[in-house]
């Protein structure tokens, strides 16, 4: 019997990027953190990856509080390590010097063996059409 797969994912990001590369890395979490993905209460709206020291880093990625946590819970918004090969955080690092390249996860899900994953890629902004640029199309 196949175990429901819990899958939370970044709709925004598709909307507002264009995705040239992903890559999937494992994801340093507490004990109340993966339980609370386990009950699906995430958010990655708002999130985004940063390179510090060498290492890649989630800033913004919103985990509620465990309801049974205690004085065991975790800050909501941390800063949450990435776990990827150095030869792909290489890659990563060669394609940030591009001008208008930043990396967002796009979804948080368990792999078979029950281990947190993320779904990163390297983004490049959409540019987006206001509602004044489509009109003066139209008129012309």
């Amino acid at each position: 019997m196949a175990k429901e797969q819990i899958i939370i994912k970044n709709k925004k990001a598709a909307f507002e990027y264009s995705f040239l590369v992903s890559f999937t890395a494992g994801i340093m979490l507490t004990g109340t953190e993966v339980k609370s993905i386990r009950e699906g209460k995430a958010t990655l709206s708002d999130s985004f990856c940063v390179l510090l020291n060498g290492d890649l880093w989630v800033k913004n990625m919103h985990i509620a509080e465990y309801k049974q946590g205690s004085y065991n819970n975790h800050e909501p918004k941390r800063l949450r390590k990435l776990l990827l090969n150095k030869n792909e955080i290489v890659k990563i690092q060669s394609k940030l010097k591009e001008k208008g390249v930043t990396i967002i996860p796009i979804q948080l899900f368990f792999n078979e063996r029950g281990l947190a994953k993320l779904e990163i890629a390297l983004a490049r902004g959409k540019k987006h059409l206001t509602r004044e640029k489509i009109l003066k199309r139209k008129i012309r």
